[in-house]
């Protein structure tokens, strides 16, 4: 009979062997693979680091060799089939060939299309299978990998700096420091992770942003995202002069006639822009899912409030990251879209920080 202890603790191997392609794999997902023989030892490692690259079970197979045969593979995410691998080849009939006995995989491939082939096809080929273990665990790893196959949009992050008194700047119209500068280091370190950020117009206008990450290496292109409807993004903004970091991507609407010319001078300036049909209430929705079509699997909506409201409202956040700083800008300063208890209570898996002088409070949104 399998172990339940033993098939956890080397899943959780594998899940930690996933982890070397974090901010290096997307579109496609974290993947780890432990090979383990019938004593117990671990003979074979792997993982999927980048995109393109070869997949973790690959990775585990070759080093494992002969040692492969009768023994147990561990993976973080379902084998691809002949039917389900379009850049490598299928991991599935490797794994099958090399005689791997039993398979144990933490989840099924999200995408409707697809899901359960490679199990289909290591099960008629003699190799006894367990689905679930550290399921959510997996998940987990990758979000924006299984938001964009269930639901064809980005996993979204809403990131918000905060006074102690709930305001994100002095005056409206004017830039206001508000987090330390640990608190900037770990600000930049996941935008290295990320695959895209989003701001909204008036942050353009207030803040002139590069929104690039300045700190932690990072090797894949970071998509700017500027959610534009009436086309205000000057053409000597800072983002425009940074294209070399990764695509600047305008979002606006497609029925404005008299913002073709505007249109035109960004695309010249070197910008993508989306324009997206449909009503206002479909305006974000829309925008997700033509983000996505850009590889997009993981965005940050870095604000301002406006933008933060109408994501909020929409119910399209699905986390929230809120740091708190020991500062107080007065009465006269420019709110938040609302108290931020008001939005922690809404979170589940809340978790909070110290970050230097300041409190990071972060926490998935509740689903009803």
């Amino acid at each position: 009979m399998p172990d339940a202890g033993a098939d956890r603790a080397y899943m959780a191997k594998a899940l930690v062997l996933a982890e070397r392609g974090r901010g290096r794999t997307s579109p496609n997902p974290m993947v780890g693979a432990v090979i383990v023989d019938e004593d117990g030892v671990i003979v074979g490692r792997g993982a999927h680091e980048f995109a393109g690259g070869p997949h973790a079970e690959v990775h585990a197979l070759a080093a494992a060799g002969a040692r492969a045969r009768g023994a147990t593979l561990y993976c973080t995410l379902e084998p691809c089939s002949p039917y389900t691998s379009k850049r490598t080849a299928p991991c599935a009939p490797a794994v099958a060939a090399a005689g791997i006995r039993r398979a144990v995989v933490a989840v099924e491939d999200p995408n409707p299309n697809v899901r359960g082939r490679g199990l289909d096809y290591l099960r008629e080929h003699g190799v006894e299978l367990t689905v679930g273990v550290e399921r959510e665990a997996a998940e987990r790893l990758n979000r924006g990998f299984f938001s964009v196959k269930r639901r064809g949009r980005p996993f979204v992050t809403m990131k918000a700096a905060l006074s102690r008194d709930g305001k994100v700047a002095a005056a409206r119209g004017t830039r206001t420091a508000i987090t330390s500068a640990v608190a900037n280091d770990l600000i930049h370190r996941e935008r290295a992770e990320i695959d895209a950020i989003a701001i909204g117009s008036g942050t353009v206008l207030t803040d002139d942003p590069v929104l690039t990450a300045r700190v932690a290496y990072r090797q894949r292109p970071l998509t700017r995202v500027i959610f534009d409807r009436r086309l205000r993004t000057p053409l000597s903004a800072a983002i425009l002069k940074t294209l070399e970091q990764g695509p600047v991507i305008v979002v606006t609407r497609a029925d404005d006639p008299d913002a073709q010319f505007r249109a035109e001078a960004l695309q010249k300036a070197g910008a993508i822009v989306e324009r997206i049909d449909g009503d206002d209430d479909a305006f974000l929705e829309s925008a997700l899912v033509r983000l996505a079509a850009h590889d997009a699997t993981t965005l940050v909506v870095e604000g301002g409030p406006t933008l933060h409201d109408a994501f909020w409202r929409r119910g399209l956040v699905d986390r929230v990251q809120l740091y708190m700083a020991p500062l107080d800008l007065g009465v006269d300063a420019v709110d938040w879209m609302m108290p931020a208890q008001h939005v922690v209570d809404d979170l589940d898996d809340v978790r909070t920080l110290t970050v230097g002088p300041d409190v990071l409070i972060e926490g998935i949104v509740r689903r009803d």
